[in-house]
């Protein structure tokens, strides 16, 4: 992606004085996929977060009620305590630990999504402003288009791993493996966001450049919210 991005930069050099682009009312088709996926999954981990929260309050209480008869067993009684108790009690925490690890990690898939949503926001932002600049040729926005388009269709096929994970709690995968998963899906959405900022601020600075008064300096910092 880092070299679509400087391929991009140098098409737009080499276009020379731009013209006022067409007014243009583009949306790039992927992006509402995107929103629409990263809502579905922020919303199915918010199901299941509530659901284990609960269930915590129930192991929690049950371990309890468990722990409060055994305070009031005599060493003697407790001796005698059956195995079907004392694995009761086991499976309590046990299920307890299982809980508790799978809300760590929706709350870690929660941090990835999140990290895509803001990735859309501030495609959205920029995106609007670069197509009302007018030191960008129409060819170039059409340019931009694509970069933009790779980035999150790229963002959407590492969304597309976050539901591998939300899977594999209902099939047979090791923590290690999972973890694997969830971090290299964290690593690569951090890469896009990363990747389109720098897109943003490279394409601001080519804007700059193209102004040609210092009047028309101050326009495009106060246009893009530059200091």
């Amino acid at each position: 992606m880092k070299k679509k991005i400087m391929f991009l930069l140098v098409c737009l050099l080499l276009a020379g004085t731009p013209a006022k682009p067409a007014n243009t009312a583009a949306v790039i088709p992927i992006l509402e996929i995107v929103k629409t996926v990263t809502k579905k999954v922020i919303k199915a981990i918010d199901l299941r977060i509530q659901k284990l929260q609960n269930k915590t309050i129930w192991l929690q209480n049950a371990q309890k009620q468990v722990e409060n008869v055994l305070s009031k067993l005599k060493l003697d009684e407790i001796s005698d305590w059956t195995q079907k108790q004392k694995d009761l009690y086991k499976g309590y925490y046990d299920e307890l630990a299982k809980v508790k690890s799978a809300i760590t990690y929706y709350q870690r898939i929660k941090e990835i999504t999140r990290k895509q949503t803001r990735l859309v926001q501030e495609y959205e932002r920029a995106w609007n402003l670069f197509r009302q600049d007018a030191h960008f040729k129409e060819s170039e926005i059409q340019y931009m288009e694509r970069v933009y388009s790779g980035i999150l269709e790229e963002s959407l096929q590492h969304i597309d791993q976050i539901f591998l994970i939300l899977d594999s709690f209902t099939t047979q995968m090791s923590d290690g493996k999972r973890l694997e998963i969830i971090n290299k899906a964290a690593d690569q959405i951090d890469s896009n966001y990363d990747d389109l900022m720098l897109f943003n601020r490279q394409n601001i600075m080519l804007s700059l450049q193209r102004a040609k008064t210092e009047a028309d300096v101050k326009l495009v910092r106060q246009f893009y919210g530059i200091p």
